[in-house]
């Protein structure tokens, strides 16, 4: 009876983590870029210590990776708005290091640097920083990523790529921290920049609102069977004392 609670107790921590991860999800719905959270769940067996030695079903606590769907192109007409094509990220300048991004607002400053929405240097395959001419007025930006200004090649937009199964940091909304190593994207026919799009989020609300509803009601479920084992377990305690 023992082990029913704590293989009720143990879905209960594996559903509250898949609640944040959902809540966070429809918080980003519409933020450029975001790739969601998922969740994996490994079984656990453990034995019991009963006549049968039998073994009881446990739910790990779940590992978080990202959801490889591509989100949906925008066209803004802004040529300052960039976006992937492929499995690829940008890469930015933070004080935290390197930061991967899908989202690709970027801005020239009055210095002439490319950066980001919230002001970090984009960088170039080889991690240094993108120098616009500051008069030369918006670039132009070939599928490879080239920059160019009045036909002068300016410098490369940097695409890379990380294994983000290895686990990986929010940073930023759409920013990811991986801990594995970056890697500039070099000759992939099937990766890219598109100028003048922006990826939207890749959540869908309507899939996570109907997995939200789901999660909520076998939490609740489960809290109840918790409440109603506990329940016959004190009153066979009751019984077996009032027996002696």
């Amino acid at each position: 009876m023992q082990s029913g609670i704590y293989v009720a107790l143990s879905s209960q921590m594996a559903l509250e983590r898949r609640l944040t991860t959902i809540a966070d999800n429809l918080a980003n719905v519409n933020t450029t870029g975001f790739r969601g959270t998922e969740v994996k769940f490994d079984q656990v067996l453990s034995n019991t210590q009963n006549k049968l030695n039998a073994k009881v079903a446990f739910v790990s606590q779940g590992n978080d990776y990202l959801s490889t769907d591509n989100g949906e192109l925008q066209n803004t007409g802004n040529l300052f708005d960039f976006a992937v094509k492929g499995d690829a990220w940008f890469g930015l300048n933070t004080p935290a290091g390197l930061v991967l991004t899908r989202d690709g607002r970027f801005t020239m400053t009055d210095s002439g640097a490319l950066v980001s929405v919230r002001g970090f240097p984009v960088v170039d395959p080889g991690g240094g920083p993108i120098q616009l001419d500051p008069a030369g007025g918006a670039p132009t930006v070939s599928s490879d990523g080239t920059v160019s200004q009045n036909g002068k090649r300016m410098g490369q937009i940097g695409l890379y790529d990380a294994d983000v199964g290895k686990g990986f940091l929010r940073y930023e909304n759409s920013g990811i921290l991986p801990t594995d190593t970056p890697q500039p994207v070099v000759d992939r026919s099937n990766v890219g920049v598109a100028q003048g799009y922006l990826e939207n989020s890749n959540v869908n609300g309507m899939r996570e609102m109907t997995q939200l509803i789901e999660v909520n009601r076998a939490f609740d479920s489960i809290s109840t069977l918790t409440s109603s084992s506990e329940g016959t377990l004190t009153d066979a305690i009751k019984t077996l004392g009032g027996s002696q």
